[in-house]
């Protein structure tokens, strides 16, 4: 491809075969300030357990009903947080309801375990969460598929407390069969700094 001079040059590429190294070649000689490959991660280890909502996985968090705070992509960031920037938090509530997240898992699955952190949040976590799954074909990440998800209860409403690791194992987790998307919600609002969701993998 031609490349224009002090400028951001895009190129869609057609999707394939995953990669694990990418080589850029110029023509003849020069400058480039800045290479950067969009795509979706595929994870290596399919086999066991693995965190179905890890980043490193390829997991993404789609649609949320609030993000005051923070990028909620944090949410699935390796390791803990930084601080209560490095999470997702939303503002106080003013109304009924509560708020919630969708993660689009890295492969479909069934969770088996989970872990909610709320490091970091100390007069600001939610009270309770709970979640939710559901399964699509075509991994819906449109508006109009997610509305169109069908939402089983895969863990029923679970206290939290201020600035700690909650490890919930499968006797509070129910069977909602295998999922491509998990709906987080928190009560009435609040901050989470991560999400795991340990599971296998079910192609």
């Amino acid at each position: 491809m031609d490349l224009d001079g002090d400028s951001h040059n895009f190129v869609e590429c057609a999707p394939g075969a995953p990669f694990t190294h990418l080589r850029l070649n110029i023509f003849p000689d020069g400058g480039v300030a800045r290479f950067k490959a969009y795509g979706r991660a595929v994870p290596a280890k399919l086999a066991g357990e693995i965190d179905l909502a890890s980043a490193l996985n390829g997991a993404r968090c789609i649609d949320w009903n609030d993000s005051h705070y923070g990028d909620p992509q944090c949410l699935l960031y390796p390791g803990r947080g930084e601080n209560m920037g490095d999470g997702w938090e939303t503002r106080r509530r003013r109304e009924p309801g509560n708020d919630w997240i969708i993660v689009a898992l890295a492969r479909p699955g069934r969770v088996e375990r989970v872990l909610v952190d709320t490091i970091h949040f100390k007069g600001n976590y939610p009270d309770r969460c709970s979640l939710e799954g559901a399964f699509s074909e075509d991994g819906a990440d449109t508006p109009d598929a997610l509305a169109a998800l069908k939402w089983r209860q895969l863990m029923p409403q679970q206290k939290l407390e201020m600035d700690r690791e909650h490890e919930f194992s499968s006797d509070c987790i129910e069977d909602a069969g295998k999922v491509s998307h998990v709906r987080l919600n928190i009560f009435p609002d609040g901050g989470v700094s991560r999400l795991r969701l340990y599971g296998r993998v079910e192609d």
